[in-house]
């Protein structure tokens, strides 16, 4: 019986862990689009983000290699998902991360930018709003060449 409760409780938490959602197959036109504004629409439809100091968006200043900047998302608005876009690439969306039920977002990667420019945050809430946070930064060495 013991053996039964684990496996079941091992199903139901695979199950949970696999119910993200696959935005690049959903949502397709976000990830080739060429500017913040329409990558934004693509992914979220026509919205118009508050800005909001409650988003953390964390980048050096002055990246040393644009092939490997990395990049912090923290916020306690309660998120259904989260997005990063960046205005110095031929594709403006980054990634997009949905925020499990009872967990705060709080996510870190390195993105690549082959030159200067503007990193931009959206979150979804759950109440049915959208916040935004931009981090402009320099990049001294293009992610292409380094």
């Amino acid at each position: 019986m013991k053996k039964s409760i684990v496996s079941l409780v091992a199903v139901a938490a695979m199950t949970v862990s696999l119910s993200a959602t696959d935005y690049r197959a959903e949502k397709p036109a976000a990830w080739t689009a060429k500017t913040v504004p329409t990558a934004i629409e693509g992914l979220y439809g026509k919205i118009t983000p508050t800005e909001s100091a409650d988003i953390e968006l964390k980048a050096p200043k002055v990246a040393s290699n644009g092939g490997a900047i990395p990049v912090s998302v923290k916020t306690d608005i309660p998120a259904k998902s989260v997005a990063i876009f960046q205005d110095a690439n031929p594709e403006a969306a980054v990634i997009a991360f949905t925020v499990p039920e009872g967990t705060h977002a709080d996510f870190s990667l390195k993105i690549k930018m082959k030159k200067s420019g503007t990193i931009t945050a959206v979150v979804e809430g759950k109440d049915g709003k959208f916040y935004t946070t931009k981090l402009s930064l320099e990049v001294a060495l293009g992610g292409c060449e380094g």
